[in-house]
């Protein structure tokens, strides 16, 4: 994709969420930027459009364990497909709920990790978005003492930590 295309959608996803806001916010401003892929060593992986929202009292975007943020973003990403008849990789956050609940995340491995390569047992984590599971298998990817697997469907899908 071009830099010429992916400024223009990135230029679409600002004002398709901008005008989203305007019906639930006051004070929401948005920051939008071209992010990394999540994977840089991949040609085909897709490059994100990054959104950031900030504001006052944002958390009702937010939600319960961020699912109203994941509704919004899955809106925002739905609309666009439609105007561009493709799909775009679009994230959203709000007020750096994502940024501070992956780095949440990525310590929770951790620590569990260790636990599981001590005790030699596997343990599963609570059910979690796709994100989320991604974030904790990339945290433990190169980890020696343990490997992850993801269990279960739906919504109750979850990842397990298993001793080597």
């Amino acid at each position: 994709m071009t830099d010429d295309t992916l400024t223009q959608d990135l230029a679409l996803a600002e004002s398709t969420l901008k005008d989203l806001l305007g019906f639930l916010s006051d004070d929401a401003t948005v920051a939008a930027r071209i992010g990394a892929p999540d994977e840089p060593d991949d040609p085909g992986a897709p490059t994100p459009l990054e959104l950031d929202v900030q504001g006052g009292d944002l958390g009702f975007l937010i939600g319960h364990r961020g699912e109203a943020l994941s509704s919004l973003q899955y809106l925002v990403r739905a609309l666009l497909a439609k105007q561009l008849k493709r799909n775009v990789h679009v994230v959203i956050d709000v007020d750096s709920y994502r940024v501070k609940r992956r780095e949440q995340l990525m310590a929770m491995a951790r620590r569990i990790a260790e636990q599981v390569a001590q005790r030699g047992k596997p343990m599963s984590l609570e059910p979690m978005a796709p994100d989320e599971r991604r974030t904790i298998h990339i945290a433990l990817r190169d980890h020696p003492a343990v490997r992850t697997e993801s269990v279960g469907e739906g919504n109750r899908r979850k990842v397990t930590i298993i001793p080597r």
